[in-house]
């Protein structure tokens, strides 16, 4: 098939979404499908096969677009809807295929040019508003939760990526449609010498510490100020290593951390390529998920599970959809809770074991056939 895909996202960098989009569209070329999408001004191009790129013109000069919510997409998704509108009109398409709020756009055009509509449904919309703390409109809140079931009502086939949206889509009568497609796949790591490994190792814990690390963005709900607290608690000889923030977050937590007395037991590093995450987790002893808010599994406990390292995480929905105390140290969100949760995966053998059990479960769960199949399952819904 001809797909026309729409992403309101900048594509590529490594965020959540734009990470899905990216395996979505490798595993449509496994299947044997070309790929168009029309994506937003900004991101990194990439080289696949199967894909060609349309990006928006930059009329209004955007230099980067924040994670969630924003004003900023509102002129961009109306300037998305123009140009897959004349991409529909130009050549012929078999199905479109539209990710987060671009389906409210995708599902229209699909209906003016009769073909069929899928809604990867990264989140939901409305909880995306309160999460992000983009607005307490209960008018807006309103409108956003209308347009998440029109969407849902006139899409033929609805990817959900965790157990949460499932029941969601459950509860407003759309469970038939969707398949749950977890977002387990993970990219190629980069080859590194035994050698820039205890390099990097020595430059992190000079003393041989111990290391713990979070990987991922420092959004509020993300919970780093909780531990940045926990670390301040943690009585072992370990280091606390981030991996990820950027900009004025990551300037926050940096003076967060020098405010506990930290300096020294934590260590920032930038945000980096997905293909450099592995050696990071490589070095690490403990993995640790601090996550507070939002009801979707965070993309790193795929990658995290299979590692075969301890994961310390916080006992929510977020985590426990997959996480259980047999692959985890689950914690209550308190930085006691925390530090102990830490400490305890430090020190202990049950630990250990429950991370290479995870690892093993893992890696036979999490496959490419299996997201493969999982992908074919969704066009078949679609085609019907």
């Amino acid at each position: 098939m001809k797909v026309l895909m729409l992403a309101p996202e900048p594509f590529f960098e490594p965020r959540g979404t734009p990470i899905s989009v990216y395996f979505r569209i490798m595993a449509l070329g496994e299947l044997g499908h070309s790929v168009t999408l029309v994506t937003y001004p900004l991101g990194k191009d990439i080289s696949l096969g199967n894909l060609n790129i349309i990006r928006l013109s930059n009329l209004l000069c955007v230099r980067k677009i924040k994670i969630g919510p924003s004003w900023v997409k509102v002129p961009l998704d109306v300037l998305l809807l123009l140009r897959a509108a004349f991409e529909l009109a130009k050549a012929r398409y078999d199905l479109v295929f539209s990710h987060e709020e671009a389906a409210f756009i995708g599902v229209i055009l699909a209906k003016l040019w009769g073909k069929p509509h899928i809604y990867d449904m990264h989140s939901s919309l409305p909880q995306q508003l309160e999460n992000f703390e983009f607005t307490r409109s209960s008018f807006l809140i309103s409108l956003f939760r209308g347009m998440e079931k029109f969407i849902l009502k006139n899409s033929q086939a609805v990817i959900v990526i965790c157990q949460d949206l499932l029941e969601k889509v459950t509860r407003l009568g759309c469970r038939r449609k969707a398949v749950l497609i977890e977002n387990f796949l993970d990219f190629p790591g980069e080859e590194f010498s035994a050698e820039d490994t205890a390099g990097k190792k020595k430059e992190i814990a000079p003393r041989g510490e111990k290391i713990v690390l979070y990987a991922g963005n420092f959004e509020p709900y993300q919970g780093i100020p909780l531990l940045l607290e926990a670390a301040q608690k943690v009585r072992e000889n370990v280091v606390f290593l981030l991996v990820g923030g950027s900009g004025p977050s990551l300037e926050e937590m940096k003076k967060l951390a020098r405010k506990l007395g930290l300096a020294g037991r934590v260590i920032f590093v930038n945000k980096v390529p997905p293909s450099q995450i592995p050696l990071y987790v490589s070095l690490a002893d403990v993995l640790v998920s601090p996550r507070l808010g939002g009801t979707n599994t965070p993309l790193k406990i795929y990658s995290f599970l299979k590692s075969g390292k301890p994961l310390v995480a916080t006992n929510l929905w977020t985590h426990n959809q997959v996480l259980s105390s047999k692959n985890a140290v689950l914690v209550e969100p308190d930085a006691q809770s925390l530090a102990e949760g830490i400490s305890f995966a430090l020190r202990s053998e049950e630990a250990r074991v429950r991370a290479r059990s995870a690892a093993e479960w893992a890696r036979k769960e999490y496959t490419l056939p299996k997201y493969l199949d999982k992908l074919g399952k969704i066009l078949e819904k679609a085609d019907h």
